[in-house]
């Protein structure tokens, strides 16, 4: 998780350097965001992709940019912070902890995804928002996507699900990706984010 969460972070850093503030709207932020992306996996010693699948996984697709899917949420914290186990793409299981509640709505939809922290993680004050829903396994992972967010002081945030991304075992299967918990899976379709090159990639939802 430390390792994805880095290299995305130092991606979304280096887009960020790449527009003027007079510049920046939405689309282009995130078109900067996934250009970015792009060049650190293609170039960085510690990409994800494997060098014999570079041009086939390279650049990544995405859906179009659409800010609809850019939505506030409120986090209600967790009455009690309680630890759950759930099952990896490599058979292991991950503890995650519960942080609370992410209470929102999509094109006129009360929804709701639980935050956690990844306790194994040197980031455990990020939120983790793993997520499955009605385009997993076909137009996008099978085992799921990520979201994380970085902690407000308010507890109002936003998700957005242009930025969410695959797991790096859809890339390799030498990486380790928890998948999201029952809660977590979402009864939309959200055409939004990463999606897969083809609707057979990744083998990892024969356990999910």
């Amino acid at each position: 998780m430390f390792r994805q969460s880095l290299l995305i972070i130092t991606a979304i850093s280096a887009a960020a350097c790449t527009i003027t503030p007079k510049e920046e709207d939405y689309t282009a932020k995130i078109e900067a965001i996934r250009a970015a992306k792009d060049e650190s996996f293609k170039n960085d010693s510690d990409s994800p992709i494997p060098a014999d699948k570079k041009t086939a996984l390279l650049p990544l697709v995405y859906f179009p940019i659409d800010e609809n899917y850019a939505v506030p949420a409120s986090l209600e914290p967790a009455a009690e912070r309680t630890r759950i186990q759930v099952p990896t793409s490599t058979g292991k299981i991950r503890n995650i902890e519960r942080v609370g509640t992410l209470k929102f709505s999509l094109q006129g939809k009360p929804m709701r995804l639980t935050a956690f922290i990844d306790v194994d993680s040197p980031q455990a004050n990020r939120l983790f928002v793993p997520f499955a829903d009605l385009t997993s396994g076909t137009e996008t992972y099978p085992a799921g996507r990520y979201m994380e967010l970085d902690p407000t002081a308010t507890g109002i945030y936003v998700v957005d699900f242009n930025v969410a991304y695959n797991p790096y075992c859809y890339y390799s299967p030498e990486f380790d990706c928890p998948y999201p918990p029952k809660e977590n899976r979402l009864d939309a379709a959200i055409r939004a984010g990463e999606r897969v090159h083809n609707a057979t990639a990744g083998a990892a939802s024969d356990r999910f």
